[in-house]
């Protein structure tokens, strides 16, 4: 039965068959969300760079459509991302529908004869369902390297369009135009330790319309907090770290979710899993929503799923005030092997404590307010004298969020031998799980 792999996925996106990677021109548009994705339509490895694409009505369930851009003599078909053209500024309407763009790279290394890498636009007039390449290609010549992962947004005050792009080591820019196809360079900047990807957003602080701030953001969730008039942008930090765990990467945001939605909403490329005698390869991340709140260390990025991921509970299991030891762990009953678990954790001197997911061991240590996930260690503080976290647990990954979403580990994993899928533990003396509350998931492929 398709979609019941051993190691598929069962409520996070992956395609049939077939090498991903990075998530592409995420933009929704008629009630659909759309997701396109790096894809390589005749191998599980990576190669031949073609945009996948998969529709939802809720960005869970997904359903996988033809590809969407496939490779030409620019190159194959590199990242980028889409939005709709609202005031059709770029002239490429036809029809009653308002033109959907996509920007990519035309990766020239992979043409025949190889070129320089630059940056394409395509658009569509019926909803994404086909695609036209722009026969002007590309619009962004070669700048630097491999320059690359064009990622666009509308700035209204100035009624510009942004481009983000990737130059190499460290280095992004930023390009301005007010018709998709003339670009106009504003700034070079760095984010150091941060490579590929770009992403450029606006979003409220503490929800707080009048106090807006804009963030970049870069591949392996490194991000600047600051300022854009339309021409500058002014970082106000140095680089952020939003992203801890050694799988999430390449994140991108939704274009044009509409704003009686209000949300911001991101969805990742979970690279790097494994999945033997798999049919495909590679895994998205569940998508999360994004917010700007003002915590003791300042205004940070907090990432947290999606309230429609409640819309797959089955099995819903709580605890309260629950004191473990080394010889009684607590320990579900439960032999699911997908679920969304909320913990609270109130400690009560220097023990490590934690939670064992299918073998393998996530660990806080009090002493050194740390937590420990995938061989990835970050900085937790209690909240309230409690560690409070949420697990996303899929037969291949788990996405651990905690500090209400300021620290997130996005991993991947294959389950060890196990007796119990879930374990909570103390390593020494006791420690009191305040509450847990476990619901089993069920899949999205049935």
């Amino acid at each position: 039965m398709p979609y019941s792999e051993l190691h598929r996925p069962q409520f996070h996106f992956s395609p049939r068959e077939n090498w991903t990677n990075d998530p592409n021109g995420l933009v929704y548009y008629e009630g659909e969300y759309h997701l396109f994705f790096q894809h390589n339509p005749t191998s599980v490895k990576w190669g031949n760079m073609t945009w996948g694409h998969a529709v939802s009505t809720n960005l869970l369930h997904w359903t996988q459509l033809d590809h969407a851009l496939e490779p030409d003599e620019l190159g194959t078909i590199f990242s980028g991302s889409a939005v709709v053209d609202w005031n059709n500024t770029g002239g490429f309407k036809a029809g009653d529908l308002e033109p959907l763009i996509a920007f990519y790279t035309s990766a020239g290394h992979h043409a025949d004869p190889p070129q320089p890498f630059t940056q394409s636009i395509a658009y569509s007039n019926d909803r994404g369902r086909s695609w036209t390449k722009y026969d002007g290609n590309p619009v962004i010549g070669h700048l630097r390297a491999s320059n690359r992962d064009p990622k666009v947004v509308w700035h209204a005050p100035t009624e510009r369009w942004i481009l983000a792009l990737y130059y190499e080591d460290n280095d992004y820019a930023l390009f301005a135009s007010t018709n998709l196809v003339d670009w106009t360079h504003l700034q070079d900047l760095t984010l150091p330790g941060v490579t590929e990807c770009p992403d450029f957003f606006e979003l409220a602080v503490d929800g707080k319309t009048d106090q807006k701030k804009w963030v970049y953001w870069g591949a392996d969730g490194g991000y600047l907090i600051g300022s854009f008039d339309g021409e500058q942008f002014e970082p106000e930090t140095d680089v952020l770290k939003a992203e801890f765990g050694k799988n999430g990467y390449a994140a991108q945001t939704y274009s044009d979710i509409p704003e009686e939605d209000g949300r911001w909403i991101q969805i990742s490329w979970m690279r790097g899993g494994k999945y033997p005698a798999m049919p495909f390869n590679q895994q998205m991340s569940i998508p999360v929503e994004l917010r700007l709140r003002t915590t003791t260390d300042g205004v940070r990025l907090q990432r947290n799923p999606i309230h429609e991921l409640e819309d797959l509970y089955e099995r819903t299991e709580s605890y309260q005030n629950v004191e473990i030891t080394p010889n009684q762990p607590l320990i579900p009953d439960s032999r699911h092997d997908c679920f969304d678990v909320r913990v609270s954790f109130e400690p009560d001197g220097d023990e490590r404590f934690g939670v064992i997911v299918q073998g393998h061991t996530i660990e806080y240590c009090p002493v050194e307010r740390e937590i420990s996930c995938f061989g990835r260690v970050a900085h937790v503080r209690p909240i309230d004298k409690r560690i409070d976290l949420r697990l996303i647990i899929d037969r291949t990954s788990l996405e651990l969020f905690a500090e209400n979403g300021t620290v997130v580990f996005s991993c991947t994993y294959l389950p060890e031998a196990c007796d119990h899928p879930l374990e909570f533990f103390t390593n020494a003396g006791s420690t009191l799980v305040a509450s847990l509350v476990i619901s089993e998931i069920r899949s999205i492929w049935r």
